[in-house]
C-alpha cells in the first residue's frame, strides 16, 4: 500500500472512530435523561402512595371533592411505597450522584439514619425510620413524637432534588458530553504524537489536522452555527464571521490549518518534525482554550 492510501485509511478510520462513538455517546445520554424523567414520574406516584397510606381519609377527601376525580380508581394505581422505594432510592442516588453531585449527599441524609443520633424527633425522622416502622413515644399515655408520618417532608425533599436534576440535566448532559468529547480528542492526538515519534510524520499532521476540524465542528454545533463545509478553514472563517475566535485565534487556526493541509496535499516535500510539534502543540492548545 504507497503512502498515499495509506493516510486515507488513517482518515478513515479515526473518523468512522470518532462516529461510532458519538452515535453511542448519544444514545447512552439520552437514555440516561429519559431514566431520570421515569424516576421524576415514579417518584409522584411514590409521594401519593406514602400519603395515602399515612392519610388515606384526607387523600380520599381531596380527590372526590376538590380534583372531582375517582379515588378509588386512582388507588389502584399507587405502589406500595415500601417495596417500591429502594429500587426507586437505588437508582435515583446513582443518578444523582452523577447529575448533580452538590445535593447528593443531601439526598442520602434524607434516607440513611443518622449516626450518633441521640433520639428520634420529627426533625430527624428519615426514610429508613419510615420502612422499619420506627414510632416514638413519650409519657404515660404513649404520644406519638415521632412516626412513619414525619417521613412524608423527607420523601419530598428528595422528590424536589429529582426535580432539580431533570431542570438541570440538559446543561449537566452537556458538560458530560463535552468531558467525553475532550477526552476522545485528546486521546485522538496522544495517537498523532506516537505516530511523530516513530517518524510517520505526515501520518501524524493528518490525524492533529482531523481532531482540530472536530473539535470546531463541535463549537459550531454547540453554538447552533451553520456548517455548509467542514473543514478547519471553513469552520475557522464561521467561528470569526459570528465572532467566537478573535483575530490572534483565526490566525492561529489559519496557520494550522496550512500545516495540516501540507500533510495531506503537498507532495512536492515532507512535513519537518517541527512543523508536526507546531500543528500538534497547536491543536492541543485549541482544545484547551477555544470553545
Amino acid at each position: 500500500m504507497n503512502s498515499q492510501k495509506a493516510e486515507r485509511w488513517k482518515k478513515y478510520f479515526v473518523v468512522e472512530a470518532f462516529i461510532i462513538f458519538a452515535v453511542a455517546m448519544k444514545n447512552d445520554l439520552d437514555q440516561v435523561k429519559a431514566d431520570v424523567k421515569r424516576l421524576h414520574t415514579q417518584g409522584v406516584n411514590l409521594l401519593n402512595a406514602i400519603r395515602d397510606e399515612q392519610f388515606p381519609e384526607q387523600m380520599e377527601q381531596h380527590f372526590t371533592n376538590v380534583l372531582k376525580k375517582d379515588y378509588q380508581e386512582f388507588k389502584k394505581g399507587l405502589p406500595v411505597f415500601k417495596s417500591a422505594y429502594q429500587p426507586w432510592y437505588s437508582e435515583a442516588v446513582s443518578l444523582i450522584r452523577i447529575l448533580l453531585p452538590l445535593r447528593h449527599n443531601d439526598f442520602v441524609r434524607l434516607y440513611e439514619k443518622p449516626k450518633g443520633r441521640q433520639e428520634i424527633t420529627r426533625e430527624n425522622y428519615v426514610i429508613e425510620d419510615y420502612l422499619s416502622d420506627t414510632v416514638v413515644t413519650a409519657g404515660f399515655d404513649k404520644k406519638v413524637v415521632a412516626g412513619p408520618d414525619a417521613a412524608i417532608p423527607a420523601f419530598e425533599q428528595q422528590y424536589n432534588i429529582i426535580g432539580a436534576v431533570l431542570n438541570t440535566i440538559d446543561s449537566s448532559l452537556l458538560d458530560i458530553r463535552r468531558e467525553i468529547q475532550a477526552g476522545l480528542l485528546d486521546a485522538e492526538l496522544d495517537k498523532a504524537t506516537l505516530l511523530a515519534k516513530n517518524k510517520l510524520l505526515r501520518a501524524a499532521g493528518v490525524v492533529a489536522g482531523i481532531v482540530l476540524e472536530k473539535h470546531l465542528e463541535q463549537i459550531c454545533e454547540r453554538r447552533q452555527l451553520k456548517i455548509t463545509r467542514k473543514t478547519i478553514t471553513d469552520l475557522n472563517e464561521l467561528l470569526k464571521k459570528n465572532e467566537v475566535i478573535d483575530f490572534p485565534g483565526y490566525r492561529h487556526i489559519s496557520l494550522l490549518a496550512e500545516l495540516n493541509q501540507i500533510c495531506i496535499q503537498n507532495k512536492k516535500r515532507e512535513p519537518e518534525l517541527s512543523e508536526i510539534a507546531d500543528l500538534i502543540n497547536g491543536t492541543d492548545k485549541v482544545i484547551k482554550t477555544v470553545f
